[in-house]
């Protein structure tokens, strides 16, 4: 623009010199410079404003690059994260799996264990039960036998005088056992509710655990009450039986 500019004022600056040009052309072509000089200054505000403007779009640019960055390096950091806690996920997945199969399989073991303690209660009932019916018939035995040795002998009526007639053996009424004292000696009866643990030890031959237990349970009101308890094996006790007594 500047160019064409120059080459008309010259243009016109020569036909002027030259004579060729009226005053009338002369000013016309005076007032067309004034116009390209304002339509210059125009366009030198436009470019400076384009110029302005490209230059806010240039900052506008780098911020947004800054922030693009921010962005990119926020999404990395997420997906990290996200790929952190996945596999933080999968491995408490994990550990959970192999908790439900150890609390299944204890759960099968207490199950067999209760079952196991069912069948155990179950014979253990039993034998308290014969023992209670064993005790229950000895001690009516003992009863039915006080009475008939208690009991009179009344002579027969006879006009004739008896026959004296010798009995083969006399019959004699049991008497009944003392009881058995907190210390017995070898080969006695032990007292299960006085006895010592030495006493059950030596005469007894049980082992010390056993014959602690035995005194931490007392008192016994049958000798079954020990395989009732649990304070012995059946196989123990029916090695014993016969040489204990629960007598107060």
């Amino acid at each position: 623009m500047n160019r064409y500019l120059a080459v008309g004022l010259i243009f016109v600056a020569a036909l002027w010199v030259s004579g060729c040009v009226s005053k009338g052309n002369y000013a016309d072509a005076i007032e067309e410079v004034d116009v390209a000089k304002t339509e210059l200054d125009r366009e030198r505000q436009r470019k400076a404003a384009l110029e302005e403007q490209v230059k806010t779009l240039k900052e506008l640019n780098a911020k947004l690059g800054q922030e693009a960055q921010l962005v990119k390096d926020e999404l990395q950091r997420i997906e990290h994260s996200r790929d952190q806690e996945r596999g933080s996920i999968a491995e408490r997945n994990k550990q959970m799996e192999r908790q439900v199969r150890t609390l299944v399989a204890q759960h099968r073991a207490l199950r067999k264990q209760y079952q196991d303690l069912k069948r155990r209660n179950k014979s253990l009932r039993s034998t308290v039960a014969r023992y209670q019916k064993e005790l229950k018939e000895r001690t009516d035995t003992g009863g039915a036998s006080t009475k008939v040795a208690k009991a009179p002998a009344i002579p027969p009526k006879s006009a004739a005088p008896p026959k004296v007639v010798t009995p083969p053996a006399a019959v004699k009424t049991p008497r009944p056992a003392p009881a058995a004292p907190s210390g017995p000696g070898r080969g006695g009866t032990v007292n299960l509710n006085k006895a010592s643990v030495g006493d059950m030890m030596t005469v007894l031959g049980l082992p010390k655990d056993v014959a602690e237990r035995v005194v931490s349970n007392r008192p016994y009101r049958i000798k079954g009450e020990l395989v009732a308890k649990n304070v012995m094996s059946k196989q123990t006790f029916d090695g014993i039986k016969g040489r204990i007594t629960v007598r107060q």
